[in-house]
């Protein structure tokens, strides 16, 4: 079974799992007081296995089923079989860490969902195919190099409000991981990114 499917029937069983028993939500999130003080670091990558509710868990997963399985192949050849799982659980917890470290103080912080992760495997997809079509909310098509641009600017913006409940904090440090990392394990992902880049109709 591909371990994109692995990875989202674990998330999916833990969040429904969650969402009726309020001790293992607790015992699963990122609250900052837990790993500062009792070393629970743990929760740097189970708080991606727990969601707000079934739209947060609906959207991250379908987000991850259209995109994981084609850069779970990229991985599988540059990393072998579970170079996939590695780079997913690193973007756990690096598009985290920035969160938790601003707020390892404040006892009234807590964080939850798998949105980090996501965003680094949707990032890595676009390094990979900058023109490829997305459907926003499965009815706006644009190029993925554009929307990679306003999901950008949108993120920044709305991290710099600082209001709501949205860590676009989280996203955008997935974002930049999915990148780099990308890059890293495949040095020739740049140069075919920036050839792709003056050829629009590469897919």
């Amino acid at each position: 079974m591909p371990i994109t499917l692995i990875i989202i029937a674990i998330t999916c069983i833990v969040s429904f799992m969650a969402f009726k028993n309020s001790r293992l939500m607790n015992d699963l999130i990122l609250w900052p007081p837990a790993i500062t003080r009792q070393r629970e670091y743990h929760r740097l990558v189970t708080y991606g296995l727990v969601h707000a509710d079934f739209n947060h868990l609906l959207f991250n997963m379908l987000t991850l089923f259209f995109f994981g399985q084609a850069m779970e192949g990229f991985f599988t050849r540059t990393m072998g079989s579970f170079g996939f799982a590695l780079f997913y659980i690193g973007g756990l917890v690096i598009s985290i860490l920035p969160t938790y470290l601003k707020n390892r103080g404040n006892p009234n912080y807590r964080s939850l969902g798998a949105s980090g992760a996501v965003s680094a495997v949707l990032f890595a997809f676009i390094l990979l195919a900058p023109w490829a079509t997305i459907n926003v909310f499965f009815a706006l098509p644009i190029p993925a190099i554009i929307y990679a641009v306003l999901y950008t600017g949108y993120s920044i913006y709305m991290d710099r409000r600082g209001q709501g409940n949205i860590n676009h904090s989280a996203h955008l440090w997935g974002a930049a991981y999915g990148v780099i990392f990308t890059m890293l394990v495949n040095p020739g992902v740049l140069p075919h990114f920036l050839d792709a880049l003056m050829h629009p109709g590469m897919r």
